[in-house]
Formats: C-alpha cells, sequence, structure tokens
C-alpha cells in the first residue's frame, strides 16, 4: 500500500497550490479520501474529505470556501486545490484512506508534504 503526496512548496499569502496524492495497493475507488496537516508540536488537523460513490464533500471552517477536494479514480489520485493560503495554512499535509475490506477497517496514510505560506 501506498499513498505518495505532492505538489508542496513555498508560496507567499494569498497564492495557490495543488496537492496531489497518488495511491496504489488497496481498491482506491471504494475509499473515502481525506486531507490532514499538522503543525510541529501539534496533534493532526483534519482539512477535508471526499466520499467514494456519488462524491460528497466536507472541509473543517478553517478552509471552507478556499480548498477544494477532488479525486480521479481512473487516476486513483485525489487533489487538494488550496488557494488564497494564509500562513497560518502552513504545516506537513497528509493524505489518509479509510475504507472496510472484509471484516476489518483499514486506515492508510501518506509521508506527507510541506506546506509553507510566508512572504
Amino acid at each position: 500500500v501506498q499513498l505518495v503526496e505532492s505538489g508542496g512548496g513555498l508560496v507567499q499569502p494569498g497564492g495557490s497550490l495543488r496537492l496531489s496524492c497518488a495511491a496504489s495497493g488497496f481498491t482506491f475507488s471504494s475509499s473515502v479520501m481525506s486531507w490532514y496537516r499538522q503543525a510541529a508540536g501539534k496533534g493532526r488537523e483534519w482539512v477535508a474529505r471526499i466520499t467514494s460513490t456519488f462524491p460528497s464533500t466536507n472541509y473543517a471552517d478553517s478552509v471552507k470556501g478556499r480548498f477544494t477536494i477532488s479525486r480521479d479514480n481512473a487516476k486513483n489520485t485525489v487533489y487538494l486545490q488550496m488557494n488564497s493560503l494564509k500562513p497560518e495554512d502552513t504545516d506537513v499535509y497528509y493524505c489518509n484512506a479509510a475504507g472496510i475490506r472484509g471484516p476489518s477497517r483499514y486506515d492508510y496514510w501518506g509521508q506527507g508534504t510541506q506546506v509553507t505560506v510566508s512572504s
């Protein structure tokens, strides 16, 4: 199982970034995909979620209206479009896949990608 995030970097306040998370080794199309973020010394914060079928999306209040989560099941990839970025969005962003396989739940994490918003 692999979740590989990319697209992080340094951006000025007000700028945009698009994160990608490429998945392999499990049934991506059946998984609920989420983005989380974590600053050094702090707990992991949920950012956004997209369901598997008839995808619906949910967002943390702190990013609502600025971030958009989407998925491409043909490419086994989930995206996070981040607009109007603020310095407080600076964090390591993690991709998460969750679902049920047989009698068990699964919960996979990527390695994270750094986003830094600074002038």
